[in-house]
């Protein structure tokens, strides 16, 4: 981990204060591979789909080497997290990404994710693509193509490394037509007021997209640290948008000041595309909110020519990221209440049919289980393994019982000196017809002498 040069804030006799260094950082995906991208293509490391990590310095950039087919989209997203009080400075530390041909030309746009928290260091993510589409003309053709991300930063900024880690995901080319853009004015653009009504539950927010603790609509509850990002993920489906609150209460009487950027609201989509940005709002130590309204999910939105409308194109799990500004230890010593408003509006309809699964890219109704019970990924993950454990001890404690039940009734009637027959219809072989079962007792094996004897039972094999 990086050593933090810029500590929080903190007030002469506060108590409880916590430092950079006791803010979690950001969680890396269970299984992620390492790699490490060079600076010259003809060296760059083979990346496949699934997540990797590096890390990367300021003025450095990075080739990795990707083979893409002719008919599949590809994701490639990136998320720097500098550890929690490093020192960063607005617009000037950003990350650029582009997905380029073997020949150096570039596929579609870069992205430029660049921080706006007032000198607060969070995780910062955006993507670059290769979007196959009757209207594209570049890299349309199977081959060798390179994710390149490059880290700018002026000499003013901390010089200290950035961990990264990389997303490959690849989107399945549709079966039938694609679906043309939404027309303008086809939707609403005001921001509508924010979701009410009584606290659903606790939200469990995460240090990243892979921790993210599970919403759904309604009212949730979380407590922040001053320079700590949340993460919590909401499942959005097709034809369906966000309307997000995030909320801080008033700060304690006797405390007063002027912080521009307080409270730091950002959206990402399935593939961690940035949604419009992280969005900071100011505070005056009175009840502040941060909040977005996005496009709703249609497959023709990546046709639009704003970055965030373009990303609300498919159905999934999106994120949500909230940041406090280490400078809040003014008015919130020991942390404060975070108020989450999740309104998912609209009504889900059906995608625009895919040639293949869509993993990621889509809702299923375990989806919506999880999120209404505020679930973690990994919560869900050991639910789901537990249940599927206690069924089958429920299953095999059922197969037992059956058979200790049959074992004791062969028992039963042949101390009664009853013939024993254990299910099937008549048949030659033994009484009423039956087979004899290894260690049965059976008469007609047996003389006359040791069928008058009281027979030795014992399970059957395997038991």
């Amino acid at each position: 981990m990086l050593t933090a040069l810029a500590a929080v804030t903190i007030l002469p006799g506060a108590v409880g204060v916590a430092s950079a260094e006791t803010i979690p950082g950001y969680r890396t995906g269970d299984g992620a591979t390492a790699t490490k991208g060079t600076s010259s293509a003809t060296q760059a490391p083979q990346l496949k789909p699934g997540l990797h990590t590096d890390s990367i310095k300021r003025g450095e950039q990075k080739y990795y080497a990707v083979t893409l087919d002719d008919r599949t989209s590809a994701y490639f997203s990136a998320v720097a997290a500098p550890k929690p009080g490093t020192k960063v400075e607005d617009y000037g530390d950003k990350l650029t990404l582009t997905v380029q041909e073997s020949d150096g030309a570039t596929c579609g746009s870069e992205a430029r994710p660049s921080f706006s928290g007032g000198g607060m260091a969070y995780p910062l993510a955006d993507y670059a693509t290769r979007r196959i589409g009757a209207d594209r003309t570049e890299c349309q053709k199977a081959g060798r193509y390179y994710l390149v991300i490059t880290r700018e930063g002026p000499a003013t900024s901390g010089s200290d490394t950035w961990p990264i880690e990389l997303d490959y995901l690849d989107e399945p080319p549709l079966r039938g037509n694609t679906p043309a853009p939404l027309g303008q004015g086809s939707w609403r653009t005001a921001t509508p007021a924010p979701r009410t009504g009584p606290t659903k539950g606790s939200a469990k927010g995460g240090t990243g997209f892979n921790d993210a603790g599970s919403v759904d609509s309604g009212v949730w509850k979380d407590r922040i640290t001053p320079g700590e990002t949340r993460f919590y993920r909401v499942p959005v489906d097709w034809g369906q948008r966000l309307n997000l609150s995030a909320e801080l209460p008033n700060a304690a009487s006797g405390t007063s000041g002027f912080l521009a950027r307080m409270l730091g609201l950002g959206v990402y989509n399935p593939a961690r595309g940035a949604v419009g940005g992280v969005r900071f709002v100011s505070y005056i130590g009175k009840p502040a909110a941060a909040k977005q309204f996005t496009a709703p999910v249609e497959y023709g939105n990546r046709f639009n020519p704003t970055d965030a409308v373009s990303a609300m194109r498919f159905a999934g799990w999106y994120y949500v990221e909230v940041s406090l500004h280490p400078d809040a230890a003014r008015y919130f010593p020991k942390g404060a209440e975070l108020t989450l408003r999740v309104d998912v509006r609209g009504t889900a309809k059906a995608g625009p049919g895919y040639a293949q699964p869509t993993g990621v890219f889509s809702v299923t109704p375990e989806d919506r289980k999880v999120a209404q019970k505020g679930q973690t990924a990994q919560e869900a993950a050991k639910s789901g393994t537990l249940m599927t454990v206690a069924y089958a001890g429920i299953g095999t404690g059922v197969v037992l019982l059956a058979g200790l039940g049959v074992w004791t009734l062969v028992a039963r009637r042949s101390r009664a000196g009853a013939p024993v027959a254990v299910g099937g219809p008549a048949a030659p072989g033994g009484p009423g017809g039956q087979p004899s079962l290894p260690g049965q007792y059976s008469p007609s094996t047996q003389s006359t002498q040791q069928a008058q004897q009281k027979p030795q039972f014992r399970p059957p094999q395997g038991w």
